[in-house]
């Protein structure tokens, strides 16, 4: 696998019902710019979105924010765009997507809603297909990602994944070890980061 220098974060655009979420993606943003990470995400300066976005700049990271038009309104303030340092409006979701992909080497989901989820399943559609071997990490945040693991598992029980050797989602209980999985080196006989758990 090549070196990772950027990392797209898929988070809500709203701080959620627990003061944890914010304060999580706050130090989420913080550590990707110690560790020198590029930041892509989807533009926004609300809630969690805006808390990745202006730690990371912070801290020294690239950020850059890839948002459709008609959602300018709804999802950033442009007196708080001051972090984003390479802004990309685009017209469609699917434009939206496919540059945070292009631009992105690893893939991190911290909570957020359908917009969110969305986002991420696509992302693993396209290892299961064989379309990228890039990291996929969802990054829970009390517990928050549990009914999505809980989910895979079922699915894979009942046997409707396939291609396991390509879709390999990891799951990080903090931001401590999301950063973790980014910076591993193998640490066991496997090859994989003791702190992985594979579905």
């Amino acid at each position: 696998m090549s070196a990772i220098r950027s990392v797209c974060v898929y988070c809500g655009s709203s701080p959620g019902a627990k003061a944890s979420y914010l304060e999580q993606a706050t130090k989420l943003g913080t550590r990707l710019g110690q560790k020198r990470f590029d930041l892509v995400y989807g533009g926004g300066t609300k809630g969690l979105m805006g808390a990745v976005s202006s730690a990371a700049a912070a801290y020294g990271s690239k950020v850059t924010g890839i948002i459709p038009k008609f959602l300018m309104s709804k999802e950033a303030v442009e007196a708080d765009l001051h972090a984003v340092e390479d802004l990309i409006i685009v017209e469609t979701m699917h434009q939206r997507k496919h540059l945070l992909f292009e631009k992105s080497d690893a893939f991190i989901a911290l909570p957020g809603g359908i917009g969110t989820l969305e986002e991420v399943v696509e992302i693993m559609t396209w290892a299961q297909l064989g379309r990228h071997t890039k990291p996929i990490i969802f990054c829970g945040i009390d517990g928050f990602w549990e009914p999505m693991r809980f989910l895979f598992e079922h699915m894979k029980a009942e046997a409707f994944i396939h291609s396991q050797t390509l879709l390999k989602p990891t799951f990080a209980n903090t931001v401590e070890e999301a950063i973790s999985i980014l910076t591993a080196r193998p640490a066991t006989s496997d090859g994989n980061p003791a702190v992985i758990e594979r579905l």
